[in-house]
């Protein structure tokens, strides 16, 4: 079955990998690519943009035409405007933005009850699976008798905006939710005393052009155990994106996770 689908951010990174994957899924097609009024590459052809052959659609600032799903791989501000603009015309909305505020994850949480709405820090299969393992390993040891340290380190591109990155604090969100740590210390420098064995450390490296690595360490007296998961381009990141798309596309309003999209 063919979903309708529209990428905003279209002209970022990201969105030209989902643009140019998309235009080779038989079961999408491409209705609008949007970048906000200013954007330089507003007018040019989407295909083109992305490297590949014309696909017939045109870099635009609004929706238009009739749209199954909207895949938000921008910015926070833009990720703001999209989703009011999905709520408005009743669309589907893979919100896939990170570094949003706890207002703006509100509005998100809100539009979900108009509109189906999968949200997620990652798209990618390997980590939404890595995070099922790390859920694993906190059960096991949340009664280890001396405690297990968790430490959360993220490494990216030079490029990225925020840090820790949106998957380093889910992780450390579903760790503590099992270990009950209460604090989360991002970075340590000068005379910080012993660990506290309440806390959860991330530590975030921004290196040339990393498309995303996460390790999660849980460090016990005498062993140690490490979860890596490592993306080697981003196309994980907009096949991910994509199968939320369609998804999302024949669902009741609802907030969905990528749980929900892979079965996992």
């Amino acid at each position: 079955m063919l979903t309708h689908i529209a990428i905003n951010g279209a002209a970022g990174r990201m969105g030209r990998r989902l643009i140019a994957l998309a235009s080779q899924d038989p079961e999408l097609k491409i209705v609008d690519c949007l970048e906000h009024a200013e954007h330089p590459e507003m007018g040019h052809d989407a295909g083109s943009l992305a490297g590949i052959r014309p696909i017939g659609v045109a870099v635009s600032p609004t929706l238009s035409g009739t749209v199954e799903a909207v895949i938000d791989f921008s910015v926070p501000a833009a990720a703001d405007t999209i989703t009011a603009e999905c709520v408005g015309n009743g669309v589907p909305l893979v919100m896939a933005t990170t570094g949003l505020s706890p207002e703006q994850q509100q509005r998100v949480r809100n539009a979900a009850e108009t509109i189906p709405v999968v949200w997620a820090p990652n798209m990618s299969l390997a980590v939404n699976l890595t995070m099922k393992l790390a859920e694993t390993a906190a059960r096991a040891l949340v009664d280890y008798p001396e405690g297990a340290d968790v430490e959360i380190i993220e490494r990216h591109h030079r490029f990225k905006e925020d840090a820790p990155s949106g998957t380093a604090l889910k992780f450390g969100e579903q760790i503590a939710a099992v270990m009950k740590q209460s604090r989360h210390t991002h970075g340590r420098q000068g005379q910080t005393g012993p660990r506290g064995r309440d806390e959860i450390g991330y530590h975030a490296v921004r290196v040339g052009d990393n498309p995303g690595e996460h390790t999660i360490i849980f460090g016990l007296m005498g062993e140690t155990v490490e979860l890596t998961v490592r993306a080697s381009s981003r196309d994980c990141y907009a096949l991910g994106a994509l199968a939320a798309a369609k998804f999302v596309a024949r669902k009741k309003a609802g907030l969905y996770n990528m749980y929900d999209v892979l079965g996992l």
